[in-house]
């Protein structure tokens, strides 16, 4: 059964149905965002918290969605920019953008599947290298399969500087692998 995001919107909007509505939206979400949030911060536990703090926020500031957009790129929106500020939490704890960065590669080497060859890991770490808004249009280009024209309305952004970010990104990354692959 596939759940219509009006009948989320709906079942949200009352508060009689407030509660069914964030049941159905967890179920319809919660595995798209868990994805787009762990692709971002890597480590499980913070991407589970990350998670319920975007179902609290979207559940509190529910009267604040103006149906503008799609109900998913607004929750997509709301787990971006939770994201973002755990990331920076965690590079006010580190002393440079450097460790931040070295710290979330070594989460790439211990939260990669046992069974995962050396290039999937590659990859994993050659996007956790690249600046926050390429890792953000990386992950939502090339996991999600995203159309531009959301991406730009959950970074907010222009379609043609996220094509530019997209099109860096992808450079990086490959350029990254060929630096270090060892066959």
């Amino acid at each position: 059964m596939k759940i219509k995001e009006s009948e989320i919107i709906e079942l949200m909007s009352s508060d009689k149905t407030r509660e069914k509505g964030v049941r159905m939206m967890m179920d319809a979400y919660q595995s798209r965002l868990y994805w787009h949030i762990r692709r971002f911060v890597v480590d499980h536990d913070l991407s589970q918290d990350i998670l319920q703090d975007t179902f609290i926020k979207a559940y509190q500031n529910f009267h604040q969605f103006k149906q503008e957009s799609q109900l998913y790129t607004w929750l997509y929106r709301i787990a971006t920019n939770e994201s973002l500020q755990q990331l920076n939490k965690l590079k006010k704890m580190q002393k440079s953008d450097e460790e931040a960065t070295g710290h979330l590669q070594n989460l790439v080497a211990e939260n990669v599947a046992p069974d995962a060859d050396e290039i999937q890991v590659l990859l994993q770490k050659a996007i956790q290298s690249l600046p926050e808004k390429q890792k953000l249009v990386f992950n939502m280009r090339y996991y999600e399969d995203l159309p531009y024209e959301d991406i730009s309305k959950i970074l907010d952004m222009s379609v043609g500087t996220l094509k530019t970010n997209y099109h860096y990104a992808k450079q990086k990354v490959e350029d990254y692998i060929k630096q270090n692959y060892t066959e």
